[in-house]
């Protein structure tokens, strides 16, 4: 038979809000010493009273143990409890600090006054009308916010996704759980269709109801779309998602046809893009559909249309050029000059230290004196950036160059509002996926000229698709592709090691002299190479190179599980290199002022996309917010907004793309066996600038070097550049 326990939270050691699952240690009347309680807990608060049913158990690690069976709350009614359940963050606007300022004054009658009268509050030193109205808001949200919580406790979700589903429906927010839980796992992020579809089962929703089965099938279209593919296969797709959902083909087939005549799913047969007799169909979410035929209408559009600015001689240019940079161009760099001057689109491509950066700035020079409006950007800010530090010339992100904006609806740049240039060069091409590329064409001017810079033999994008590879296999534009190191680029080891690498070779991997840039570490125990790691980046690079560990030095990994993957890496960097106790604890995630992190998400909102590095520069707990400083722009996040941002210490191979770094260590072991790629291992010893590290096996290494297929995404823009005609 269940025990009862009755106390008072003193304070939670543990909390998942996913689950609710909770650790809190209690204050119980007759007991010298605190308790531990472990179970479902809704959004417990210190100070709360907890009457718990439950067992006793004794932990092999943590001793003993209550075991929540069911519980009930009750606010504080100690002045002690009062002021610690307000100072706990529970409330907007009431910190530890005036959490005690108002408890002097108004005592156990606190909480009353609060409920009652909140102008009352206005007697406290530090309290105006403006926090009153905060207080009161967020007091009552957080009473709405409960009943929420306890209707969804019933269902599994935990206590921060009933705080995302309220800040989305306001107090409809169970009337749509309830109507439509399938709704969630598209409107809110962090709750996808699994979730989604526990809490309909749990409110008696037919596993076969096609409501379901619709969910079902773009939840698995998206997780595919995540994967890279912009369309998928028919036949794959129905039997993805009939193992998926656990139901006949039948209701799968009928909720793909549903979902196509609502127009959210395209099917087209793949033959009549191709060109080819016989084909299969491929399924398409509607936006990915617009998004890669419009690329194609887009970029032949643009490359059928006159330029804007005058004809001239491309040989006297190139000749007048380099009298005027001072440069010798290599025979492909003079190709490359020539192709900006004769054609409306060009694509660039070259590995490290073959002159992309000496064209870019040739091509500027020329269109510069031909007085033509010219615009530079990137896919990153840290690309954008280091696009304007190499040129000199203003470089932006895509998203800031089109005007992306919330409110006005998307991108405020298009057809209608096309940019005003005559000529754009974009770097970190093989960065941009189908939808970006596909709303930079709508805003580029018919007549003016397109230039992509990027190296095709990295990683694609994180996003759909695979666009620069595609325009070049098309042969639909013009390329160049730079293929010479030039003498200084060739005294480095590490541009040296990414052409060997880029060519099926091994790294050359014993070092040359003192001055080298490119070192190889032999580990294969993870333990070893993750102690070896936290060394090398607290103290040794540092120490020897005078790198800072936190801004200069960047750890990625080809994976996020394991002994070395990022999730590992970047608790024990955050450990060894940040160690202050202060901060906010979301889950098993802890963030401190001074951490470096990264946004996951494209938050159009705050203007932050995905893969953008900052470091945390205040932690607000009164506020229950924290700003984080993005290239020196500060950036505000509510607590429950954190679930956006992950420790970025260390990063994931792919999450590094267009960024390049003073110093990286690489580990690469044969557990990320199913990872290790040529094109994967090439990305990441391409983000040093100055120090590449690799710590692994050789083993390792040749078989991701020996390994040259690259997971195939399925995307036709290829043969719609061939076939489509504008």
């Amino acid at each position: 038979m269940p025990e009862a326990l009755e106390g008072q939270i003193e304070r939670i050691a543990y909390s998942n809000e996913e689950t609710g699952f909770t650790i809190a240690r209690l204050k119980v009347y007759g007991r010298p010493d605190l308790v531990t309680v472990v179970g479902n807990l809704m959004a417990a608060t210190p100070g709360e009273i907890l009457k718990l049913k439950g067992e006793w158990t004794n932990h092999p690690r943590y001793g003993e143990q209550f075991k929540i069976v069911e519980y009930r709350t009750t606010v504080p009614a100690s002045v002690y409890g009062i002021q610690k359940y307000l100072g706990s963050g529970l409330i907007k606007g009431i910190g530890p600090v005036m959490a005690k300022r108002i408890v002097e004054i108004f005592g156990e009658k606190t909480l009353d006054i609060i409920e009652e009268h909140p102008e009352e509050l206005e007697k406290v030193p530090g309290i105006g009308k403006k926090r009153i109205t905060m207080i009161q808001k967020a007091w009552e949200e957080q009473k709405e916010i409960r009943d929420v919580m306890l209707f969804l406790q019933g269902h599994g979700v935990g206590s921060g996704f009933a705080t995302k589903i309220f800040k989305q429906y306001g107090n409809r927010s169970i009337q749509v759980v309830k109507e439509s839980p399938y709704r969630l796992a598209t409107d809110i992020f962090g709750i996808g269709f699994i979730t989604a579809d526990r809490i309909a089962a749990n409110l008696g929703f037919d596993r076969n109801s096609g409501q379901r089965a619709r969910a079902g099938v773009l939840y698995v279209l998206q997780q595919l779309a995540d994967e890279g593919h912009v369309y998928y296969p028919h036949r794959p797709l129905l039997d993805k998602c009939r193992e998926i959902l656990g139901v006949e083909e039948e209701t799968v087939i009928n909720a793909v046809q549903a979902l196509s005549v609502e127009g959210r799913l395209v099917i087209e047969d793949t033959a009549t893009v191709s060109g080819e007799t016989a084909g299969t169909k491929g399924v398409y979410l509607a936006r990915f559909h617009v998004t890669e035929t419009g690329i194609a209408r887009h970029l032949k559009g643009l490359m059928q249309t006159p330029k804007s600015i005058r004809s001239f001689d491309a040989d006297r240019a190139a000749a007048w050029v380099q009298t005027r940079l001072s440069i010798d161009l290599a025979p492909n760099q003079v190709l490359a000059l020539k192709g900006a001057a004769e054609n409306k689109v060009l694509v660039i491509t070259g590995g490290p230290g073959t002159g992309k950066t000496t064209i870019i700035n040739a091509v500027l020079k020329i269109f510069s004196g031909l007085r033509a409006r010219v615009l530079l950007a990137a896919p990153t800010g840290r690309a954008a950036k280091r696009m304007s530090e190499a040129t000199g010339y203003g470089a932006r992100t895509i998203h800031r160059l089109l005007k992306y904006s919330l409110q006005k609806g998307g991108f405020q740049r298009n057809e209608q509002h096309p940019l005003n240039c005559d000529l754009i060069v974009v770097d970190e091409a093989s960065m941009i996926d189908t939808v970006l590329m596909y709303h930079l064409l709508k805003a580029i001017p018919p007549e003016a000229t397109f230039i992509l810079v990027g190296d095709v033999n990295q990683l694609p994008s994180v996003g759909p698709g695979n666009v620069l590879a595609d325009i070049i296999a098309s042969d639909a534009v013009p390329v160049v592709r730079l293929n010479e190191i030039f003498r200084q680029a060739r005294e480095s080891r590490i541009i040296v090691n990414a052409h060997r690498i880029n060519n099926g070779l091994l790294p050359s991997l014993s070092p040359s002299g003192p001055e080298d840039d490119f070192y190889f570490i032999e580990q294969g125990d993870p333990e070893k190479v993750l102690h070896t790691i936290l060394e090398l980046v607290k103290d040794r690079v540092p120490g020897r190179f005078g790198f800072d560990p936190v801004d200069d030095i960047q750890v990625l990994s080809p994976m996020h599980r394991g002994k070395v993957g990022t999730s590992s890496l970047n608790a024990e960097l955050q450990r060894v290199l940040n160690p202050r106790k202060d901060g906010v604890t979301r889950g098993d995630r802890a963030f401190r002022i001074g951490d470096k992190v990264m946004q996951i998400r494209n938050n159009y909102d705050k203007e932050v996309f995905n893969g953008d590095v900052g470091r945390i520069s205040r932690i607000d707990p009164e506020m229950r917010e924290v700003e984080i400083s993005f290239d020196g722009r500060r950036t505000t996040y509510d607590f429950m907004d954190l679930d956006e941002i992950v420790l970025a210490y260390a990063v994931s191979i792919h999450k590094s793309q267009g960024s390049e770094y003073p110093a990286v260590v690489v580990p690469i072991l044969t557990q990320h066996y199913m990872l290790l790629q040529r094109n994967l291992i090439y990305t990441a010893v391409t983000r040093g600038r100055s120090l590449v590290i690799v710590i692994g096996t050789r083993k390792a290494l040749a078989m991701g070097v020996k390994n040259a297929k690259t997971l195939q995404r399925y995307t036709l823009l290829e043969q719609r550049l061939r076939w489509t005609e504008a």
